[in-house]
């Protein structure tokens, strides 16, 4: 068996004929009937197998565009001191969704929930002049928000893995440069996972800001009402020149806006939809570095105060924002991008040896391919195989039995489409490569 293949018989997926109760939204029922997460405690899930090759892929991603924007990555601990938020003020200020405990040696300590007093702290402790600026850090790591009332499966959970970066400047035109930056990879991020994601002004909310947007995935179920230019919807993702024209787009919005002060998109192209939020981005100024004294010196000698921004993405909530956006009465549809596997591979006699060793052969194909698989050679019914690889949602699924093989065979099914076709063995694999 090739490493990027995996036998359902020697898995672990742990899939769910009915939906769970309590479970509100259609990303929860189906991350659970699917096997991609189960509950451990009151909005704390683990990732089983499935759900983490998700979770990963989408983490890929994600770091992908930010290393190409120029971030560096880093990685600080979950559990913070408590004296880093009292010299920023914030640590009786943030509220009981902070989860407060002490060591063993009755040391303050918290669960983050977000890290600009740490990465302030970093960055002041290790930087001393304009030479080493600008600086944009960031990190994936888990976060910790103790929500009165958890709910809505990742999307709303206690426990969620986040990507946060934090830009440091000298000056504002820096620091506007360092948020547009971000501003275009964040539209190539989300256009690299499939989606569609639309801009939208927004509050800076309890971490303080006034240049702040947020980024909604566009579904039926979202929480929010956005009000956005329709021309956004003509652009193809696809395109590899999509963030470009998003932007574009984005940046006529804003120079009407500065001339009309009112809202920039003509009405007869606003449009209104459902978002669900993924990610915000937000300027803040000195709020930070002020607050704990941060300087460095600049060109002339004069101590400066640098400018900062943050940038999160919801790495977690992503993998259940994306099912809401794409999914059937049968289960999800992954893109292809996210996909936990490329290929899902119904085996109708794994007792044959003949329909085995083409089942076999396929998969070695698809490896040389770079295509990996989830070979259901597992003894179940043909009803059963085909309604586990609906719910998990796989782009292609190839099944291999016996008629089809007396016949030179394979069903191929597109997920999305369920288009099906009867086609060579090569054809298949070629259909899938391609």
């Amino acid at each position: 068996m090739h490493p990027l293949s995996k036998r359902l018989s020697r898995y672990f997926l742990p899939v769910l004929k009915e939906t769970p109760a309590g479970a509100e939204i259609v990303s929860h029922q189906l991350m659970l009937r699917a096997g991609l997460i189960r509950q451990t405690a009151a909005g704390i899930y683990a990732w089983l197998p499935l759900g983490l090759r998700v979770l990963d892929r989408i983490a890929a991603i994600v770091r992908c565009e930010q290393d190409r924007a120029g971030a560096i990555e880093m990685l600080m601990p979950t559990i913070q001191p408590a004296d880093l938020w009292r010299e920023s003020g914030r640590y009786d200020a943030y509220g009981p969704e902070m989860l407060r405990i002490a060591d063993r040696h009755g040391r303050d300590m918290l669960y983050g929930p977000t890290n600009e007093e740490m990465v302030t702290a970093i960055f002041r402790d290790c930087v001393k002049s304009y030479r080493d600026m600008p600086r944009t850090l960031y990190h994936i790591q888990w976060k910790f928000r103790d929500e009165v009332r958890p709910r809505f499966g990742v999307m709303r959970g206690r426990e969620f893995l986040m990507k946060d970066a934090y830009s440091f400047d000298m000056d504002m035109d820096g620091a506007r440069a360092s948020y547009d930056a971000m501003f275009t990879a964040y539209l190539r991020t989300f256009a690299a996972l499939g989606l569609r994601a639309v801009p939208v002004k927004a509050p800076s909310g309890p971490i303080g800001g006034d240049l702040s947007h947020e980024f909604h995935i566009l579904a039926s179920t979202g929480e929010s009402e956005i009000f956005y230019d329709s021309a956004l919807d003509t652009v193809d993702i696809a395109d590899p020149e999509a963030p470009a024209q998003l932007r574009r787009l984005y940046a006529m919005e804003a120079e009407e806006h500065a001339k009309i002060a009112a809202c920039p998109v003509p009405p007869e192209r606003l449009a209104r939809r459902r978002g669900i939020e993924v990610g915000h981005i937000f300027f803040f100024g000195t709020k930070y570095t002020a607050a704990m004294g941060m300087q460095v010196q600049g060109r002339d000698g004069a101590m400066v105060t640098p400018l900062c921004g943050s940038y999160g993405i919801g790495v977690s909530r992503l993998a259940g924002a994306i099912i809401e956006a794409s999914h059937d009465e049968a289960g999800i549809i992954w893109p292809e991008q996210v996909a936990p596997f490329d290929v899902g591979l119904v085996n109708l006699r794994p007792d044959e040896a003949a329909v085995m060793a083409a089942c076999e052969a396929l998969e070695a194909k698809l490896a040389v391919a770079g295509r990996s698989v989830l070979h259901d050679d597992t003894p179940a019914r043909p009803g059963e195989k085909f309604a586990t690889m609906d719910l998990v949602g796989l782009p292609w699924v190839v099944t291999v039995g016996p008629k089809g093989l007396a016949a030179g065979t394979v069903e191929l099914k597109r997920r999305a489409t369920g288009e099906k076709a009867e086609l060579s063995l090569e054809a298949a694999i070629a259909r899938i490569a391609g």
